[in-house]
């Protein structure tokens, strides 16, 4: 159940590049988080929230170039710290590409915040969804989800 919210100007970039990025941070988020992006009940759950900051101000002034800030949270136990890092890079550098040559190619320009949700504490459907809950709704496979869980979580302390 991995959710993005992902802050993009208005106007920073064309119509078409904002679609397709919404696709590729889609894509990205369930790679980044160990799930098969082609999988359809993956994407089912992967959500991704568009804000469109008013104004985005920097030293106390507004921004001279367009600034974003992408929040991946995915349930604890799923970003390891090679995860945490692909998942930076490849989002900043993909949204650098949607801006189609438009601006300076400034990755400073992009934030990154991958979080982890502890377990026990994503809600979702009325109720508290765990990682093995959530991996099972993908999987179909309680036992080798709880498993799956039970390793991701032991790693992740």
């Amino acid at each position: 159940m991995p959710m993005l919210d992902a802050f993009i100007p208005e106007g920073a970039l064309t119509e078409a590049a904002e679609k397709q990025l919404i696709a590729t941070l889609t894509d990205l988020l369930l790679e980044h988080e160990g799930a098969d992006p082609n999988n359809p009940r993956a994407r089912s759950i992967a959500w991704v929230f568009l804000h469109r900051p008013a104004a985005v101000f920097v030293a106390g002034a507004p921004a001279d170039l367009p600034r974003y800030r992408i929040v991946a949270s995915v349930p604890q136990g799923q970003f390891d710290p090679e995860r945490r890092q692909a998942i930076v890079a490849a989002v900043t550098e993909a949204v650098l590409d949607a801006e189609e040559g438009r601006y300076e190619r400034d990755p400073n320009r992009v934030w990154v915040f991958p979080t982890e949700i502890p377990d026990g504490t994503w809600g979702g459907g009325g109720r508290i969804a765990t990682l093995a809950d959530i991996v099972t709704l993908v999987t179909g496979d309680p036992e080798r989800s709880r498993t799956y869980a039970e390793k991701r979580l032991a790693s992740a302390k």
